[in-house]
């Protein structure tokens, strides 16, 4: 009966967990090109078709072809689909932190207020956040402290700094392809703020993609980068950390679900493509 039980617990975690990344990919599935005319839901085929026909330079280059539509509807939508993705591992990250570690949702994430001079003050948000007071005591909190100690020693933090931490936030990506300095640069402030209230900055990538130029940066500015590997360690593998320290298996979630992941995922290229 036991292991009945537990079999349900997995079924029913899986859903919920299943359910949030269907509900970002299906996002992608309302995607249109907006062709430089706002920031709206986009124009339609029709939309499209009388703007470009009525722009004689560009129907004499018979850029008012539906293949032209569906050209810029499919590279707009990987795009979206890579958001989407990213916003559903976020999702799915803060849910493995609360039921892992028993948080409300508020206390598995994280913002603070930046204000510079003559302007309003600013929200930024990390995607996920582990404060050590919001642990109860016991088994799960002396993992999580163990895993933190370690942690500050891999980059690079001795004594005061590394004992006086409260706990880590998270950054969450699928991964990380971009080189905009503009986001790196919010990335290295993010781990400046996150280090001025006792948090340690963490960068936890789904997948490995990061280029090693970036992450050299990021690690100079002392964040953990915590890659999608299969195997590692707690201190350098998403994968190992949620096993060993959250003793969630997410590896074990997305081997199980793969087939209804890449099922959804298929039907939004379809649908991006027609």
């Amino acid at each position: 009966m036991l292991f009945a039980s537990t079999m349900g617990n997995v079924e029913h975690q899986d859903d919920k967990y299943l359910g949030l990344i269907r509900d970002a990919l299906r996002v992608c599935l309302n995607y249109k090109p907006a062709f430089g005319h706002g920031k709206g839901d986009g124009i339609s085929l029709e939309h499209f078709q009388q703007i470009y026909r009525e722009d004689e330079f560009y129907s004499w280059f018979g850029l008012d072809s539906p293949l032209v539509y569906a050209a810029h509807k499919a590279a707009g939508g990987m795009t979206s689909v890579y958001r989407q993705i990213g916003l559903g591992c976020q999702l799915l990250f803060q849910n493995v932190l609360r039921d892992a570690l028993g948080l409300s949702a508020a206390d598995a994430t994280w913002s603070y207020k930046v204000k510079a001079r003559g302007t309003k003050a600013r929200t930024l948000a990390l995607d996920g956040r582990i404060p050590l007071d919001k642990i109860a005591a016991g088994p799960v909190s002396q993992r999580v402290e163990s895993w933190l100690a370690d942690a500050a020693a891999s980059v690079g933090l001795r004594g005061k700094n590394a004992d006086g931490l409260e706990g880590c936030v998270f950054e969450v990506r699928q991964g990380y392809k971009s080189n905009d300095a503009k986001r790196q640069n919010a990335d290295v402030s993010n781990a400046a703020n996150a280090f001025a209230h006792r948090y340690l900055p963490v960068m936890l990538l789904f997948s490995v993609q990061i280029p090693d130029s970036l992450a050299a940066r990021y690690q100079r500015a002392h964040w953990l980068i915590l890659r999608g590997t299969a195997g590692g360690t707690v201190t350098d593998s998403t994968y190992v950390f949620c096993r060993e320290t959250l003793r969630y298996d997410l590896a074990a979630f997305f081997r199980r679900n793969s087939g209804a992941i890449k099922a959804e995922t298929l039907a939004v290229f379809e649908g991006l493509l027609k």
